[in-house]
């Protein structure tokens, strides 16, 4: 009976947190399903409000355009206008002081007709002279219709139609953006991100990414990259804290960008590459993360800060500058930060030198990778192959701690298993180069 009970009870308990974690999935689904409304019924809102905008401006700027054209064809028909009617203005003055003289002598003419015998003489000799005077056989020409302008305008209604075409045809409303953001992978004091075409019917000719630090009061977006890749590592970002990220593309031919895609938060838990500074030889950038060889006195391994490299993460290397070659030269990763090194062509160490030749553990590969030139980038990455039973971080008589590494530079890639005696979890990485010139940036 007891039993039953307790079997009773233990249902009962069962049974009351099975329908505790049933009432949490349900209201985390009710505040993602919340979430959605919210983008569906914000981006509707913030469409409308751009619709209106770009259409209230299209409208103004169109009617300005407008104006301008009628204004400039109006000044043209008054320049014809006035052009014409000034020599008819002359013409008809000229006409009316002849009609003004032809209306004066007919006065005189028909006075001297009324007076008498004693004046007559007189006054019809003074008639006769002003007549031949006056030249009344001689009359102004008067242009005929077809010689004088008949102005009109030539309004082609092609442009309505054109017109109308290109505004049926502008903008465009879309449910999705054609791209969005797929991955974003923590690298130290960085995030790599990747995207991808979610619209197979979008051709995309360039792509931009931008990011902004999270919850930062008045932070804009800003443009952290543009161009044909997919993915992009973004630098010289803080640890612990949340960025936002956002990506859009601009189709083949095309001069305007396509909507956002929607922001996706990233942040890294790992502390940027810098170098160790108090180096002979070398010199750094503020953040340390790039190391200049300015003298060519003694050389000696510029190693890392702290052993900050971790097993499955990509170390890169940037060459931005380049002095001359030699074959000591080297880039590589090293279990210590040996001091008083020439070189990292010794052992516990893996590396490569400008000369494309790779070294493990201080013996040269038969394998060779691209010279290192301006504008190369070597990469490392590793991952753990076997591990041996490991007591107080030693190895036990004939066991191996084993490490796949690729090392890849230009367009190839060299594949090897570095062994070491001992299991390591971080690493220091390094440089040295004989010559002064050398630029590297490291992440």
């Amino acid at each position: 009976m007891e039993g039953d009970k307790h079997l009773l009870l233990q249902e009962a308990k069962e049974s009351i947190e099975a329908a505790q974690n049933y009432r949490s999935e349900l209201q985390q689904r009710l505040h993602g399903l919340n979430q959605a409304r919210k983008q569906v019924r914000g981006s509707s809102g913030q469409a409308r409000e751009n619709l209106r905008r770009h259409f209230a401006e299209l409208q103004v700027a169109a009617t300005r355009l407008l104006n301008e054209r009628l204004a400039v064809l109006l000044a043209e028909v008054d320049a014809i206008e006035a052009d014409s009617i000034k020599p008819l203005d002359d013409c008809q003055s000229l006409i009316e002081h002849g009609v003004g003289q032809a209306d004066e002598l007919l006065r005189e003419g028909e006075a001297a007709l009324r007076c008498g015998l004693g004046e007559k003489e007189d006054k019809l000799g003074s008639f006769t002279k002003k007549a031949l005077h006056i030249q009344l056989d001689s009359l102004p020409e008067v242009p005929a219709l077809v010689d004088v302008p008949c102005v009109s305008a030539q309004l082609d209604d092609s442009l309505l139609v054109l017109l109308r075409d290109r505004v049926s045809r502008h903008g465009s409303v879309s449910s999705h953006p054609p791209v969005q953001i797929e991955e974003l992978q923590e690298r130290p004091g960085g995030i790599l991100v990747r995207w991808c075409k979610v619209d197979e019917d979008f051709a995309a000719a360039d792509y931009r990414l931008q990011s902004r630090r999270s919850g930062s009061g008045g932070s804009q977006y800003e443009d952290a990259y543009i161009g044909r890749d997919t993915e992009f590592l973004v630098l010289h970002l803080d640890p612990h804290t949340d960025y936002l990220f956002r990506v859009c593309a601009r189709g083949e031919g095309r001069t305007e960008w396509s909507p956002w895609s929607i922001p996706q938060t990233g942040y890294t838990t790992l502390a940027a590459h810098e170098w160790s500074p108090g180096t002979d030889g070398f010199i750094l950038s503020s953040r340390r993360n790039i190391a200049l060889r300015n003298d060519s006195s003694r050389c000696s391994v510029l190693y890392s800060k702290a052993p900050t490299y971790f097993c499955g993460q990509t170390l890169t290397f940037k060459i931005s500058a380049a002095g001359q070659m030699d074959r000591r030269d080297t880039l590589g990763v090293c279990v210590d930060n040996e001091r008083g090194a020439e070189s990292l062509q010794r052992d516990q160490a893996v590396c490569i030198s400008t000369n494309g030749a790779v070294f493990v553990n201080g013996k040269e590969m038969t394998n060779q990778l691209p010279a290192v030139t301006v504008g190369s980038s070597v990469t490392f990455d590793m991952e753990v192959v076997s591990l041996f039973p490991v007591s107080n971080n030693n190895l036990s008589d004939g066991a191996t701690f084993k490490l796949r590494v690729t090392i890849g530079s230009g367009n190839r890639e060299v594949v090897f298993d570095w062994l070491l005696d001992q299991a390591v979890d971080c690493l220091y990485f390094g440089c040295s180069f004989i010559h002064s010139g050398w630029k590297v940036l490291v992440f």
